[in-house]
């Protein structure tokens, strides 16, 4: 593969969220301060809402890989469950020993007395639900009956939703009108910038251990915005094919025209109207150019014979 020709210790671009790979986006750090700081200031509900590939579940594992050891954490990565799933999975994150007898009110009292054990240790639980537009209404509901669970003084639990642009629809219906106000701090991630792209690629390739020069030319990373809107899921899939094509054809850096096929054979990335026409008129004024020199060459060669 391409990352010992171009001296990587592994692959920088990658669609795993890897937490190593972590780049100080302005967006992602102003997301991570609302979270850290709503957190600590004992909020019960928090929402962060992002399109896909803007790097939401990335962003979810930094909190739980760097949330302090004040904090107990319950995990669902995947919430497309019932009610009682919901209860269940929460119970076995937080090490809650089920009830001999199946009862949702034996769970639910077995979880409250969990939450009221870590209270008394000095620590906050938190439940940190990834992909949240994928859970079912009944279920959203069931977690805001959870987030009741509280003393006279402070919440015992934290909701944390990261989700879609489609969980602030389904939030904005009458039926969630009560969660949706419970909703205290929310944060909006964005694409990034032509700069940040930049940026952004240059630190994986660091990460990945590259010591060489610049593997992007300016024009191959403008292009690499326009095509991919600033999404990092996208930019991922664009670079790693572009030095895909670098290393087959043994070129040492990434031009227009490696991106260029990239983008031809990438699923939902396309490079504006303006843009297309712009590179293909530019592509056209080199041949028209070519083409005068070479005439002129053969004029003045017939010429001077």
């Amino acid at each position: 593969m391409y990352h010992h020709y171009f001296g990587l210790t592994e692959l920088p671009f990658t669609l795993t969220p890897n937490t190593s790979f972590y780049c100080d986006l302005e967006s992602h750090r102003s997301a991570f301060e609302v979270l850290v700081t709503a957190l600590a200031a004992g909020e019960g509900f928090i929402k962060v809402v992002g399109e896909v590939g803007t790097g939401k579940t990335l962003l979810c594992r930094k909190l739980l890989n760097e949330l302090p050891e004040q904090f107990v954490t319950a995990y669902i990565p995947n919430p497309y469950l019932t009610p009682s799933e919901m209860r269940a999975h929460i119970a076995r994150e937080l090490q809650v020993e089920a009830p001999e007898q199946q009862s949702e009110q034996l769970l639910t009292q077995a979880i409250q007395e969990r939450l009221m054990s870590i209270v008394r240790d000095g620590k906050t639980t938190v439940v940190v639900v990834d992909e949240a537009q994928a859970l079912p209404s009944e279920t959203l509901e069931a977690l805001r009956l959870i987030s009741n669970l509280e003393t006279e003084s402070r919440k015992l639990i934290h909701i944390v939703l990261f989700g879609q642009p489609e969980l602030d629809e389904r939030l904005a219906t009458r039926e969630h009108r009560q969660l949706r106000q419970r909703i205290t701090f929310s944060y909006s991630l964005q694409a990034m910038s032509v700069d940040e792209l930049a940026h952004y690629i240059s630190h994986r390739l660091y990460v990945a251990g590259y010591q060489g020069q610049s593997l992007f030319t300016p024009r191959a990373v403008q292009l690499l915005h326009d095509a991919s809107r600033g999404i990092p899921r996208l930019v991922n899939v664009l670079c790693h094919k572009v030095l895909m094509l670098c290393y087959g054809e043994g070129a040492m850096q990434v031009t227009v025209k490696h991106v260029q096929l990239a983008v031809q054979d990438t699923d939902d990335v396309d490079l504006p109207r303006q843009v297309r026409w712009l590179w293909l008129g530019g592509a056209a004024v080199v041949v028209t150019l070519a083409l005068s020199i070479a005439w002129w060459q053969g004029w003045l060669t017939e010429y001077l014979l």
